[in-house]
């Protein structure tokens, strides 16, 4: 249908939404986009010493921590009623806020629960005592992880799942022997000491703890599986008999362990790796008492390091942020008091955030921009040839199922039943934290269905996910702001930068991950014979050209870690380009400050990603993240899309330019 005049002139009238003041146009696009689209920006926005990266996420982040913020001390500011949701978020804030007393209590408010740890004598009573803390929410890990969650092939149905642990740090900083994981290792070591001897070891005991630590958690990840092989939805669930369970993995007292925390009446659960639980008992049999005691002790520091002053703070910090990530300075102490904050009452926080800072409008435009985009992911499935009938019908069940959630919670989480109490410690108010989450964790989830309406982020969250055990995406209000989304911007930017963000998480929908998951959230192989090799075979193309990309010197790019998030981006520049072009055929946009529509869609995309990043920053990220680094989410992205080559007239003297057989050809 056409549109008429007027509204043809309002929609020419709206901005372009790219800021010339952000690219570097002395850069040639075919050479280096991202320093083309980006330059501008990260030379007007250096790192400052509490960051080791900064990027459009963290302008919107420092923007919502500031809205938040004044939201919370307007409820700190004055007394509550006792129990209300603005005392515990005024009184959980104020104490993080106050400096003062956390330095008068320094370590004392942890010293109880390590003193309980040191008077243990024999394997028997420490298993008891972990049995004990998990009744108090004291922060520790044990040798495994436990959750319950959705049942990977019943997806309405929560199960618990036993999964690996054990070590402290990224796995690869244990099992790698190169000098860059060398470095961090023996910072972890040096760490660990200091942190020891601040709780009042002598260097010596300190010294000697942390030996016997790092040979029981390098015993751990040797046993443990790295980051790729945990990608693999397949080979990480075991789902067993409870009975099975416990004749399987002998050596501790299973039922007494899961019954003192409420886990009661277990049926069967899944084992997600099973070689690092079997030496998790391996551990518990040969190990001394002595060594498990040292161990327990680290989890409980560690976890508590952030709640007893500043001293230990500034160590921890020294750590996790200089040496581990490349930042200066830490946060100052009202953004780390927003975090807990966030951490504990996000969905509360985020009740507030919308009402004052989400307009209706904005939700309704963003519904529109996911209708669109799963229309442009229908044709995007037709339009491949590789597909067979049937594959392509099931695909497009699964997107007609999709489950979409915009902005906010259709119900709120209930606080009910949490307490903060501003005459306890914060170390003391965190444990009973711990107790609440475990305990409202249970009344919602175990022996009970999935909860469809679960929201995974707080609603003022920059971020956005799909699920596949739901077959949802998620877009947070948080998100819906500057760069990624302008309600004054026209179709060609709001398509490249929030639409692609849509799309990306619809094609988590079909990457190497979610393509295993059927309408229903259930595992199951529902491509036609044939179909599922033909997409790996062109996973695998993207896959070695992510591997091949030199992030450092002596650094390359993960490309199988990474694999499923640059699939999410390859689908979602696809997507919402056909959306795009879809919105617009009617109507074509005009020309901008020299830019075609096109150009700025792709200006939109890469702007997005536009950070700065410290080298310690690159490489713990490359190491640990499926996510790419920003650079490369364009640099290595753009390649691999036709129509970037045609909106810029890339030709093959350029040096980004890739041939056309060998761009990958899945959507």
């Amino acid at each position: 249908m056409m549109m008429t005049m007027a509204a043809s002139m309002t929609v020419n009238a709206q901005t372009m939404g790219i800021r010339l003041e952000n690219m570097d146009k002395t850069a040639k696009p075919g050479t280096d986009f991202y320093q083309y689209a980006c330059g501008g920006w990260m030379q007007n926005n250096p790192l400052r010493p509490e960051f080791s990266s900064y990027g459009s996420f963290d302008v919107i982040i420092e923007e919502n921590q500031k809205r938040v913020r004044s939201l919370i001390e307007e409820m700190a500011s004055h007394p509550q009623e006792h129990g209300s949701l603005a005392q515990k978020i005024g009184d959980l804030y104020a104490l993080r806020m106050d400096s003062v007393r956390q330095n008068k209590d320094g370590v004392q408010p942890v010293m109880g629960d390590l003193k309980r740890v040191a008077k243990v004598k024999t394997t028997a009573e420490w298993i008891e005592l972990i049995n004990q803390m998990n009744t108090e929410g004291v922060g520790f890990g044990e040798l495994w992880g436990c959750y319950i969650g959705a049942d990977m092939m019943a997806s309405t149905q929560n199960l618990l799942e036993v999964s690996q642990g054990g070590y402290s740090i990224e796995r690869d900083y244990y099992v790698k022997d190169d000098e860059a994981n060398k470095k961090i290792l023996e910072a972890y070591k040096k760490h660990i000491v200091k942190m020891f001897q601040l709780v009042g070891e002598t260097p010596e005991a300190a010294q000697r703890k942390m030996e016997n630590i790092l040979t029981l958690e390098t015993r751990m990840a040797k046993a443990g599986r790295d980051n790729v092989a945990l990608r693999d939805p397949a080979s990480n669930y075991h789902k067993m008999s409870f009975a099975d369970f416990t004749k399987e993995y002998v050596g501790f007292d299973w039922k007494t362990y899961f019954d003192r925390q409420g886990i009661t009446e277990i049926d069967s659960l899944s084992v997600g790796q099973p070689e690092a639980l079997k030496e998790a008992m391996d551990v518990l049999k040969d190990t001394s008492v002595e060594v498990l005691k040292d161990w327990m002790q680290w989890q409980i520091l560690d976890a508590a390091g952030s709640t007893l002053g500043d001293e230990v703070y500034e160590e921890v910090f020294d750590f996790n942020g200089r040496i581990m990530t490349g930042a200066k300075e830490p946060r100052p102490r009202w953004k780390r008091s927003v975090s807990v904050v966030n951490s504990v009452l996000g969905e509360a926080v985020g009740q507030l955030y919308v009402e004052k800072y989400f307009p209706p409008a904005n939700k309704v435009r963003m519904e529109q921009l996911v209708r669109n985009l799963q229309v442009a992911l229908g044709q995007r499935i037709d339009a491949q040839e590789w597909m067979s009938p049937a594959t392509k019908a099931a695909a497009h069940e699964k997107l007609d199922a999709f489950r979409v959630k915009i902005g906010y919670p259709n119900k709120w989480r209930d606080y009910s039943k949490l307490s903060i109490d501003p005459q306890r410690s914060l170390y003391e108010n965190m444990k009973e934290v711990a107790k609440w989450a475990h305990a409202d964790m249970l009344e919602r989830k175990w022996k009970k269905p999935v909860d469809p309406e679960e929201w995974l982020m707080n609603p003022h969250t920059v971020n956005a996910y799909y699920n596949p055990t739901t077959n949802e995406i998620c877009f947070p209000a948080g998100i819906l702001q500057y760069p990624f989304f302008d309600m004054e911007a026209d179709d060609a930017f709001n398509y490249g930068a929030i639409g692609v963000v849509i799309g990306h998480e619809m094609s988590h929908g079909f990457d190497d991950q979610g393509r295993q998951f059927d309408k229903n959230g259930n595992f199951r192989d529902w491509w036609a014979d044939g179909d599922g090799e033909k997409y790996n075979e062109r996973a695998q193309v993207i896959k070695d050209f992510f591997s091949a990309i030199k992030v450092l010197p002596d650094l390359n790019a993960n490309g199988d870690l990474c694999c499923g998030e640059n699939l999410g981006d390859h689908g979602g520049i696809k997507f919402a380009y056909t959306a795009f072009k879809n919105a617009t055929k009617d109507n074509p946009l005009p020309v901008k400050d020299g830019f075609t529509p096109e150009q700025r869609f792709f200006l939109a995309y890469a702007g997005v990603w536009a950070e700065n990043i410290t080298e310690e920053a690159i490489r713990n990220q490359t190491t640990a993240d499926p996510h790419s680094l920003g650079r490369w989410r364009v640099n290595g992205a753009l390649p691999l899309v036709d129509a970037w080559y045609e909106a810029f007239g890339i030709t093959e003297s350029d040096p980004m330019f890739v041939p056309k057989e060998k761009r990958v050809k899945i959507w």
